[in-house]
This record gives C-alpha cells, sequence and structure tokens, in this order.
C-alpha cells in the first residue's frame, strides 16, 4: 500500500529541496506506513523510510508497516531520531508546522542540534487529496453504510422522540455494523433548531410539522462518509417545501455540472447563484463542500476562496443549504469523487422531499 505513496512524497520532497521529513500527525503516519497504533513517529528520507514506535507497538508496526524499517525508540524519542539523522548524515529536517506545538518545537529544536529544522505545509495532506482505488474501495464502504443508516432511522423519527436518542440509536446502528465510530459530532435538529447549520443532537424533543435535519457519517476502516439529508415530520407547510426545492434544485444542479478542471470556487457558485436568485443568499452562508477522506475536513475547499483545480481522485462533499432563523433550515449533502468523465456520485440515498406520518 505505501510504496507508491512513498514515492509521490519523494518526489515531492524534492521539488521543495527537502533531504528529510518528519511525520508527527497521526492521520499522516497511517496514510503513509498503514500502521494503525497510537504512538509513532515517521521519517522519509530520499532512500530511507523509517517508522519510530514503542516497545507496545513494536510487533503491531512490523505487520503493518510493510516496506518500512521499525525502530523502537528511547525512552526520550528525539534521543533516538537524533541518532538517526546523524548516521544518515541529514542535515536540514522539514516538519509538519500545523502538526507541531510550539513549546515541541521548541523541544526538538534544543534536542536534534545541530540539526536545521524546516517548516513544511500540506505536503502529506496534498498527496491525500487524490485517493487510490483501495482508498475509494472503503469510502464507497463506508458511504454505503451512511446510506443504510439513513433508511434505519428513518423508522425512529416520531414525536416525543429527543434529538439525542436518534443521535445513539445512528452511533450504535454504524458501530454495529462495522464503524470505529461516527465521522463527526453528529447533527440531529429538528424544528428552528435545523437553522442552525450546526446543531448538534441536543435534548430538544421532536414535534409535529417540522424539519428534521440529519448530518452524519460512518467512521469506517480509517475513512469517513457524510451526508445529510432533511425530511419534514407531519405536515410541511408552503414553506417548508419552497425551501426544500430550492436547495434541491441547487445540488442536483451542481451535480450535473462539476467538473475535472474547474477551480472550487467555481464549483462553488454553481449552487450558490441558484440560491441567490431566489432570494436566499444570506441564508447559504457556508461553503458548497470540502474534501473527504481520512478526516471529515481535508483538501480541498468547494468555496468561494477555493483555487485548487479539481482533479480526478478527489472525494468531496456538495452540500448547499438554506437556514431561516426561527423557522428551520434545509441541507442536503452527498459524497462525491471526482472522476476523468466527471463525477461518481457515492452516496445513495433518495433526496426526495421525505414527509413522515406522525
Amino acid at each position: 500500500m505505501s510504496n507508491h505513496r512513498i514515492i509521490r512524497l519523494r518526489q515531492a520532497m524534492e521539488a521543495r529541496g527537502l533531504e528529510a521529513l518528519f511525520v508527527a500527525s497521526k492521520v499522516n503516519r497511517r496514510y503513509l506506513t498503514g500502521f494503525t497504533g497510537s504512538s509513532g513517529y515517521v521519517l522519509i528520507t530520499l532512500d530511507r523510510a523509517v517508522l519510530l514506535t514503542d516497545f507496545r507497538y513494536m510487533s503491531q508496526a512490523n505487520e503493518q508497516a510493510q516496506g518500512f524499517d521499525v525502530i523502537e525508540h528511547a525512552v526520550t524519542m528525539t534521543d533516538t531520531l537524533k541518532q538517526l539523522l546523524a548516521e544518515i548524515r541529514v542535515n536540514r529536517l522539514g516538519f509538519e508546522q500545523e502538526h507541531v506545538a510550539y513549546g515541541t518545537f521548541a523541544a526538538y529544536n534544543k534536542e536534534l542540534q545541530p540539526v536545521e529544522l524546516v517548516p513544511v505545509s500540506g505536503l502529506v495532506e496534498e498527496l491525500r487529496m487524490i485517493k487510490d482505488e483501495a482508498e475509494l474501495a472503503i469510502m464507497r464502504e463506508a458511504a454505503q453504510l451512511a446510506d443504510q443508516t439513513f433508511s434505519h432511522i428513518l423508522n425512529f423519527l416520531k414525536p416525543g422522540v429527543s434529538e439525542q436518542d436518534i443521535n445513539l440509536e445512528m452511533e450504535f446502528f454504524m458501530r454495529k455494523n462495522g464503524a470505529t465510530s461516527s465521522s463527526f459530532d453528529t447533527i440531529v435538529a429538528s424544528g428552528e433548531r435545523s437553522a442552525l447549520p450546526h446543531g448538534v443532537a441536543s435534548e430538544r424533543i421532536i414535534q409535529g410539522n417540522e424539519f428534521i435535519k440529519l448530518d452524519f457519517g460512518a467512521y469506517y476502516q480509517g475513512y469517513c462518509s457524510d451526508l445529510t439529508r432533511t425530511v419534514v415530520l407531519g405536515k410541511p407547510t408552503d414553506k417548508h417545501i419552497e425551501i426544500y426545492n430550492i436547495v434541491l434544485e441547487a445540488q442536483l444542479y451542481a451535480l450535473e455540472h462539476i467538473r475535472s478542471g474547474m477551480t472550487g470556487r467555481e464549483a462553488d457558485s454553481l449552487a450558490r447563484d441558484i440560491i441567490k436568485r431566489y432570494g436566499y443568499g444570506d441564508n447559504f452562508g457556508h461553503s458548497l463542500g470540502h474534501g473527504l477522506g481520512m478526516e471529515i475536513h481535508e483538501y480541498p475547499r468547494l468555496a468561494q476562496a477555493g483555487e485548487t483545480v479539481l482533479t480526478p481522485g478527489m472525494t468531496v462533499t456538495v452540500e448547499p443549504g438554506i437556514y431561516v432563523p426561527g423557522f428551520g433550515g434545509v441541507r442536503i449533502e452527498d459524497d462525491i469523487v471526482i472522476t476523468a468523465n466527471g463525477i461518481e456520485i457515492l452516496t445513495q440515498s433518495t433526496k426526495q422531499l421525505l414527509v413522515l406520518d406522525m
């Protein structure tokens, strides 16, 4: 799994003039090595790939980190790292500036002298934007589990049940069916709370004749899915139907027209322009979508500030919304893969307005 990733990383390192990279992020560590333990550090040079871990994980690391030299580090990890850097004659060491706190940097800077520490931003994350077939296979399963969870939870949406009850039932279902956990704090927002874009489940009791917005995902084999559907429990008003249909039109149009070669800004405008045309531009305050993979929010961004060009293999969400304070809100979200000829939609739950009996 890791060989082609290390090759791509070394190419990126050479392009930036780096002779070595120290990886402290546990997500990037797993991406590069396949090692799932809770403690470890990766050192990549132009001809060596090393995983440093402690006694607890030596057997596991040797099994999972194929193609890596697995070394048990001393009580103070930097003692082992300093010795290793001297052996392989590394003078300048890149480190992940977003994943190393200032206090940790200060300690590394002191303990690894005379090696020069060079801050590096987004080197591994840029590689992670393009998913390989093994990753996509897992993400398809994670998306399928989210779809199954949505079908399952529809039977539990009744007046008198709390949002937190719904959240717990969804979490239990996902874990029972193979997920490690939910991808993030599940959003169950009913009634006027559905106008909160990130209204995580509360103790509010679900009532009747109102929106219920469900935003959730399964964290499955190291990858995330992210699905949002909004339903009406009871009888919808004309305003419920109006808002829902506008969001649906915007989302379907975006899905039809997103293509490789456009920027995140251009993708965002596909849906945003429709919502603005109906007079709800001020009620759509977040971006159209975000990258998805080992983390729930990755590069690229489908946003007005998104200048990354979409490329085959990128996985992103497409999630327009309208939120009316004091009334309610709608978001419809799917996970997609950018392909050479368009997109592949990973999540398949129905998007027609579901009106549930009370």
